[in-house]
């Protein structure tokens, strides 16, 4: 009899030092955030890093997306609804000519209150840097959380249930 609690006795504690040395003393290192960073079509430099603390769409389009240009009415609204939380829109142009972007931007800017504009990039900007990778489609749109890690990627139209993954982030 002594032998098999001999034995138990051993067994557990074996097993319990094994789990010991299973469990990681620290947890590891969060992915990095997401990079962006360009002058904006008015000429002022924006980078992702001034949004720290911030959730942030991304939004990748084209002024020759017809889904896209769709879209804009619903961004701008709920930028301007989202003003005083903790939280950002900014949309990248793919567009191959500075001349459309600028012929749409020139178009909004009569037409939009200066409190549903938001921050608005040129890819193909010398200036611009981001580490978003190839754009397969447009719309392609990114949700990134606080620390600018990426938690949703959204190719083509954006669904109204996006609205309410961002808002959880924004109001955590």
């Amino acid at each position: 009899m002594t032998s098999r609690l001999d034995r138990r006795s051993f067994l557990s504690t074996a097993a319990l030092a094994a789990l010991g040395h299973a469990v990681p003393l620290h947890a590891a290192p969060a992915a990095p955030g997401h990079a962006l960073a360009g002058n904006t079509l008015e000429g002022r430099r924006y980078e992702l890093a001034q949004d720290a603390g911030k959730a942030v769409l991304v939004f990748f389009w084209s002024t020759d997306c017809p889904v896209c240009r769709d879209k804009m009415p619903e961004l701008r609204a709920n930028y301007e609804a989202w003003r005083d939380k903790p939280f950002q829109l900014v949309a990248v142009s793919l567009d191959r000519s500075l001349a459309a972007v600028r012929e749409y931007d020139a178009i909004l800017n009569r037409v939009v209150p200066m409190k549903q504009q938001f921050p608005m990039l040129w890819r193909a900007d010398a200036t611009h840097r981001d580490d978003f990778g190839a754009m397969a489609q447009t719309p392609t749109s990114f949700i990134l959380d606080k620390q600018h890690r990426e938690v949703k990627q959204v190719r083509g139209r954006i669904d109204a249930s996006l609205w309410d993954d961002i808002a959880e982030l924004v109001l955590t």
